[in-house]
C-alpha cells in the first residue's frame, strides 16, 4: 500500500523532518507519483524505518544505520551493537566521575567558610599545571596551546591555579613573582586516564597551612593577602618548605563588585 510523506510519519509516529532524513541517507526509498512528483512509502519503507530506529535507540551512528540497513550481515549487527554499548559505558563512566567532581566543589565551596581567613593544616594531593601567565598577563608559548586546548576540554576537573615562585625566601620588600595556569590533580589524571604533556610542572602532595582569602578580581596577588599564614606558621614554629601555590574557587559578582575567592597553599 501507498503512503504520503505525511500519512506515513503520522503513522509511526515521526516528523516529516525526520522522515526526509532517513530518506537522504538512503533508509527509505519512497515512489515519485508520475503526475505530481509526490513521495509516496510503502510497508517495507515502514519496516527498514522502525528498524532503523531501533539501532538508533541504541545510540548508533545515522551514518552506520544507513550501513546496517543496506548491508547487514549478523556479524555485522552484532560488532555494531556491541561498539555502542562500549561507547555508552565510557560516556556513563565519565559522567560518574563528572557527578563525583561536581559533590567535590560543591562540598568545598559549601564548607569555604570554615577556611576563611582561618588556618589549617591538611595534606595536599599531588598536581599538574600549565603555566600560561606572568602575573595576569597571558603568555605568547605556542608550545604550550595544545596541552592547553585538551586541558581545556577537561573542565570542570582541571582548575585555575597559581605557583608563587622563590616562596621560601619571601620578605615583604618585593614584588611576588607568580604565574596562573590550568591544573589537574593528581588522582583526576589517573582516573581521567590522561597523558600529561613534558610542558606541565608537577607540585607534589605536602602538608601544607591552608585558607581562603577574597581577592579583587583585577588586583595582583600580593603577600599582605596570606600574611597573616605566614604569622601563624612562625607562632607554631613551621618552616616553609616550597612555593606558595594555590586556586581560584569562585568569582562573586554582586552589586557592581566583583572578588575572587582564593585557596592558599603553604608547604611546611
Amino acid at each position: 500500500m501507498k503512503y504520503s510523506i505525511g500519512e506515513f510519519a503520522s503513522m509511526l509516529g515521526i516528523t516529516a523532518d525526520t522522515l526526509r532524513l532517513y530518506e537522504k541517507h538512503d533508509i527509505v526509498r519512497p515512489l515519485k507519483g508520475s503526475r505530481n512528483n509526490y513521495r509516496y512509502f510503502d510497508d517495507l519503507d515502514a519496516r527498514n524505518l522502525l528498524s532503523s530506529r531501533w539501532y538508533r535507540s541504541m545510540q548508533i551512528p545515522l551514518q552506520d544505520v544507513a550501513g546496517l540497513i543496506n548491508d547487514a550481515p549478523s556479524g555485522r549487527v552484532v560488532e555494531s551493537i556491541a561498539a555502542a554499548r562500549e561507547q555508552l559505558e565510557e560516556e556513563i563512566r565519565r559522567s560518574t566521575l563528572l557527578l563525583q567532581k561536581m559533590s567535590e566543589i560543591h562540598q568545598e565551596l559549601t564548607g569555604m567558610g570554615e577556611s576563611f581567613y582561618r588556618c589549617r593544616i591538611r595534606q595536599a594531593p599531588g598536581m599538574y599545571r600549565i603555566p600560561q601567565t606572568d602575573k595576569n598577563r597571558l603568555l605568547q608559548h605556542d608550545d604550550l596551546r595544545p596541552a592547553v586546548q585538551e586541558w581545556m576540554d577537561l573542565l570542570p576537573f582541571t582548575f585555575y591555579s597559581f605557583r608563587i615562585a622563590d616562596s621560601v625566601d619571601l620578605d615583604g620588600s618585593k614584588e611576588l613573582d607568580y604565574t596562573w595556569g590550568l591544573a589537574l590533580l593528581e588522582e583526576d589524571r589517573r582516573k581521567l586516564g590522561i597523558e600529561v604533556s613534558a610542558s606541565a610542572e608537577y607540585i607534589g602532595p605536602c602538608t601544607c597551612i591552608t585558607a581562603v582569602i577574597a581577592n579583587g578580581y583585577d588586583e595582583y596577588i600580593a603577600q599582605e593577602a596570606f600574611q597573616f599564614m605566614l604569622d601563624y606558621a612562625g607562632e607554631h614554629r613551621y618552616a616553609v618548605t616550597g612555593d606558595i601555590y594555590g586556586k581560584i574557587l569562585f568569582t562573586e559578582r554582586s552589586c557592581g563588585r566583583n572578588r575572587t575567592y582564593l585557596e592558599i597553599n603553604i608547604p611546611i
